[in-house]
């Protein structure tokens, strides 16, 4: 009995790979257990360095930050879905003088890396802690996550059948209203799922805004690791803070996706958008 790609595994075969898997997994216990053994002999398991995330105070502080953090993504994300829907649409326009500064604003804040982007526009607002580094945080995520959702959008609009807009035109309806109307809601309802991963990324990225001194949990945790000397506690408690704010995310965008797609999954690699795997959504997306 064989396969289209490989012959099935013999008896030899089978049992060389329960061989290799039994041996996989000791390896992986040896590192776990190495690892664990090292940080015990250095102390990072004593209450001592936990206690802190469990006090009712840091954990304020904490959620305080977390709140800050959560308020920048909204923001940012809700802003850029309207940037990409604006710039996408301006890149398939069929005047120049519209494609061409939409192609050149896309290209430029998908090509300059996100922390220097926020860098420049909290020197360019003023330099300054506060709520100028929280903007200056939105601002940055708001340009580069547009960026790429114009390509999102660009993606998904040039994805929906040809025959929705010639029954539109046939209608009598102009470009504007077919565009209006017709093919930026059936292209969100596509897209929904990509522009929820995207949210996802740009709430990750908000961890940037350390750079600034941008309110946000990571530097509402800044004190706390300086008193208790915790660092590697700090990393593991906002670590699994950022996992479990981010398993909200995803199941609400699995919720929506089959609430909109009948409970069929999408296939948005077919319009050149990656949504599992988290690669980058405009790279796939065709030129």
């Amino acid at each position: 009995m064989s396969s289209v790609l490989f012959d099935a595994p013999g008896p030899k075969a089978r049992a060389r790979h329960r061989l290799y898997t039994v041996i996989s997994a000791l390896v992986i216990l040896g590192l776990l257990y190495l690892g664990f053994r090292q940080l015990d002999r250095r102390g990072q398991f004593d209450y001592a360095l936990w206690e802190p995330f469990v006090t009712p105070r840091i954990i304020n502080v904490l959620l305080e930050g977390l709140g800050h953090t959560v308020l920048a993504a909204v923001i940012a994300i809700s802003l850029s879905v309207g940037f990409g829907a604006i710039f996408g649409v301006g890149k398939l326009s069929e005047h120049r003088v519209l494609r061409w500064p939409s192609w050149l604003v896309v290209e430029f804040f998908r090509a300059v890396p996100l922390l220097m982007l926020i860098i420049a526009t909290w020197y360019w607002l003023g330099a300054k802690t506060g709520q100028m580094a929280f903007w200056s945080l939105v601002i940055g995520l708001t340009l580069y996550n547009g960026a790429v959702l114009a390509e999102v959008f660009r993606a998904g609009i040039n994805a929906l059948p040809k025959g929705q807009s010639e029954a539109a035109y046939a209608l009598g309806m102009r470009k504007s209203q077919v565009m209006r109307i017709i093919l930026i809601p059936q292209a969100v309802k596509i897209m929904l799922p990509a522009i929820i991963n995207q949210a996802v990324t740009a709430l990750k990225d908000t961890t940037l805004g350390y750079a600034i001194t941008a309110p946000g949990v990571v530097y509402a945790a800044k004190p706390v690791y300086q008193e208790f000397r915790n660092i590697l506690q700090t990393a593991i408690v906002l670590a699994i803070v950022f996992i479990v704010v981010n398993l909200i995310l995803a199941r609400i965008a699995t919720y929506l996706e089959r609430r909109l797609a009948g409970g069929k999954k999408l296939d948005l690699t077919a319009i050149g958008v990656a949504s599992e795997t988290g690669e980058d959504p405009a790279a796939r997306a065709s030129l």
